[in-house]
């Protein structure tokens, strides 16, 4: 069984490119921190190249920026090729079949605002859940720039 399912932070932009046939390819790479800390304390990622196709690459880019947090979820991919000089490159991807958005809008914005002052920092992002649909409340309490489609 070959099935990863990812948590971490957009390192940069979703770069999106068409095929020939006009089918969109979108490419990036998250920072997944790991469970333990390094030998001085400090916490230390790992930065995954992915791949996400279709709709769902044009959906991705849309809908976030450097420092979003996303769930990525798909398959584990080596490939190779020759380059230019004849060398052959191996490359390890994931490869995207589905995705989740894990914080709002405004709080990636802020977060976006603050890393380009500090790369570093870090705010505790947590949010208060959405208020669903109840006996006495019939309508959702959710804003529509948390809806992630048009």
């Amino acid at each position: 069984m070959n099935q990863v399912n990812l948590i971490g932070r957009l390192s940069k932009d979703i770069e999106v490119r068409y095929t020939q046939s006009g089918k969109a390819v979108g490419s990036g790479s998250i920072a997944v921190n790991r469970r333990f800390k390094s030998a001085n304390g400090e916490r230390q990622a790992d930065f995954i190249n992915f791949v996400i196709w279709d709709k769902a690459a044009e959906n991705l880019a849309n809908f976030t920026h450097k420092g979003s947090q996303v769930g990525l979820g798909g398959e584990w991919q080596t490939r190779n090729y020759e380059n230019n000089s004849g060398q052959k490159v191996y490359v390890n991807e994931l490869v995207v079949s589905n995705f989740d958005l894990l914080e709002q809008k405004a709080s990636t914005q802020t977060q976006s605002n603050l890393d380009k002052v500090d790369p570093f920092a870090r705010q505790n992002t947590k949010q208060a859940p959405n208020k669903l649909a109840t006996p006495g409340n019939s309508e959702l309490d959710i804003s529509d720039d948390d809806l992630p489609f048009d």
